[in-house]
């Protein structure tokens, strides 16, 4: 029904090419053909405390809570929230240039959704110009991963990935993006979304010291 629905969207822009709907079809069109990967990954806090600080931790038991009475509050709230910014570089193979006022985004660990949201920005990448690095701010409560015994291994392998710990295994992240229109007052999504898996690696953490 979405791809119906983009089709006719397409129809119409080539009927009205030369106002704005038109435009902003095609230009989220080839937004949607771009590359998208994850350059680096900085700023990176654990109920507020840098993630530098836990380096040296292997298991959900080597948080010292006395140390971080601010984890210790998060934990007993409920509500532990995990904040970072990952740097998206997004290449355009085409000859036409991609633009979108809004990009709907998920990230998951494995079959787990860590972020979820909106970036409510103009992103132009224009073609052959090689590529175009976006900022993403990221934040959500970990609490759900840290008290599931499922789930509590990886988010902390994932956390140690993001020490920039050399060594550490890489955390493997699944990133689903959408371009969004509004036309009319009315939310239109790309069909489907555009997905891109990318390993984490000490390497890849700004700042690590």
């Amino acid at each position: 029904m979405k791809k119906c629905i983009w089709g006719a969207l397409l129809l119409v822009a080539g009927i009205l090419s030369s106002c704005g709907v038109g435009r902003q079809v095609s230009e989220a069109k080839t937004f949607g053909e771009c590359k998208y990967d994850i350059a680096s990954v900085d700023s990176v806090y654990l109920a507020g405390i840098d993630v530098r600080e836990f380096k040296n931790i292997k298991s959900f038991s080597d948080f010292d809570l006395a140390k971080y009475p601010g984890l210790a509050l998060s934990l007993f709230r409920k509500n532990v929230p995990l904040d970072l910014r990952v740097n998206v570089d997004i290449t355009n193979p085409t000859k036409k240039r991609a633009a979108i006022n809004q990009l709907e985004y998920k990230v998951l660990l494995s079959d787990n959704e860590l972020f979820n949201g909106f970036l409510n920005q103009m992103i132009e990448v224009m073609p052959g110009t090689g590529s175009t690095r976006v900022p993403v701010r990221l934040n959500t409560n970990a609490y759900r991963l840290l008290s599931d015994d499922k789930t509590r291994d990886e988010f902390i392998n994932m956390v140690l990935a993001l020490t920039g710990k050399s060594g550490a295994k890489p955390a493997k992240f699944i990133v689903k993006v959408r371009p969004t229109l509004d036309l009319a007052g009315k939310q239109v999504n790309y069909p489907g979304y555009i997905t891109f898996e990318k390993e984490i690696t000490s390497q890849m953490i700004t700042g690590t010291r």
